[in-house]
């Protein structure tokens, strides 16, 4: 831990989605989270899972919005999400994969030599989220 840090921690991650209500919706009905707050005039929605807050902001114009590309654009390149055991990362793998509108870059794998394993989808508004399990972190 470097004691000259001026920052603690992330406090909320937000993120520009072109459906509001559909990206709510997969991280409240598929991931489990919580609605938190909301700012209809916005508009915005505030979910957490206890641990991290994201606020989803609903895009001016859902007809004309720039996808991200991760290889050609700056910004976010994807939320990584860890879970508790091997078996979570299966259960929000699979309920993730099969949830409407949902792609999958690719099937819970080992990263790089492992032993930790990870699964990358892209939620129904385009947003990457991965998904960790390291097993030195569930065993401290």
């Amino acid at each position: 831990m470097n004691d000259a840090s001026l920052t603690l921690g992330v406090d909320h991650i937000g993120l520009s989605v072109p459906d509001l209500a559909r990206t709510r919706d997969f991280f409240i009905r598929c991931l489990g989270w919580q609605q938190v707050g909301e700012k209809p005039d916005y508009p915005a929605a505030f979910v957490s899972d206890g641990k991290l807050l994201v606020t989803l902001w609903q895009v001016a114009d859902t007809a004309a919005f720039t996808r991200f590309d991760r290889k050609a654009n700056v910004g976010l390149h994807h939320l990584a999400l860890r879970v508790a055991t091997e078996a979570q990362l299966d259960e929000v793998f699979a309920r993730a994969s099969a949830w409407p509108g949902v792609t999958v870059e690719f099937a819970p794998e080992l990263l790089g030599a492992g032993p930790k394993r990870h699964a990358m989808i892209c939620e129904p508004g385009g947003i990457r989220i991965e998904f960790d399990f390291d097993p030195r972190l569930a065993a401290g």
